[in-house]
């Protein structure tokens, strides 16, 4: 495990990374969901695509990596960016799981790997939107309760600067970024996912022009038992790039 620092904005960002098969010239990134970190992501992929240089990166405000500013998703991208520039290596594919789908998807490699990636504005359920509306009449009262009783539990807990960060991203629309792409595309989704439902995995599949859809058995977190197909499946269609 090492860590590097980057400068974004004049402010220091200490990222925590692994770095896997480093004598291999070929790179992978591997970027985490929201709320997680990269162990899971290594857990995952750790013992896979052999010929690849790993790099396994905490984002911004998540494991080991510390963030004392309000980002967006942009931010991540343009800090993510820092961070490989400084490592003096050019990804050639970059895999993101949920919210580092996008962040991935904004890096413009020869090969993008989405997992479930988020992006895609869903349709709230009628209990959601009433929850909102209750929490927007309190908010002015102050109350320290609120907060649990409302809020998401992917925001919960956190400071004040990733909770703003949460609420720039969490239903941001991501569609314009996706028909930007220019990536070989590969998007893997759980069936029964309900953070990223199927529907939106065939809607982002549809909107890169150059990608694949592989629908798979599982929730959100589909790819801890699918890492094998997954990382075969990359090296069949990413074998060019």
């Amino acid at each position: 495990m090492a860590s590097k620092e980057i400068l974004y904005k004049n402010k220091p960002f200490q990222l925590s990374y692994e770095l896997m098969n480093p004598s291999k010239k070929k790179v992978l990134l591997v970027l985490h969901g929201w709320g997680s970190n990269k162990e899971i992501m290594k857990q995952a992929f750790g013992n896979t695509l052999s010929d690849f240089k790993h790099i396994y990166l905490d984002l911004p405000g998540f494991g080991k990596s510390n963030n004392d500013m309000i980002l967006t998703t942009e931010s991540y991208g343009h800090i993510v960016q820092l961070f490989l520039e400084a490592l003096d290596v050019k990804v050639t594919i970059a895999m993101g799981h949920s919210f580092g789908g996008k962040v991935s998807t904004l890096l413009d490699t020869p090969c993008l790997v989405l997992l479930s990636s988020a992006g895609i504005v869903t349709v709230k359920p009628w209990s959601v939107k009433v929850k909102i509306a209750t929490f927007k009449l309190l908010k002015p009262l102050g109350m320290k309760k609120i907060r649990e009783l409302f809020v998401a539990p992917d925001a919960q807990g956190m400071s004040h600067e990733m909770y703003e960060t949460f609420k720039n991203v969490v239903d941001e629309d991501f569609e314009n970024s996706f028909l930007k792409s220019k990536s070989k595309t590969l998007c893997f989704w759980g069936k029964e996912d309900t953070a990223t439902p199927l529907y939106t995995g065939e809607k982002i599949a549809g909107l890169i022009d150059n990608a694949e859809f592989y629908p798979l058995d599982g929730d959100h977190f589909f790819f801890l038992q699918h890492s094998d197909f997954i990382a075969q499946t990359i090296i069949k269609q990413c074998k060019e790039q």
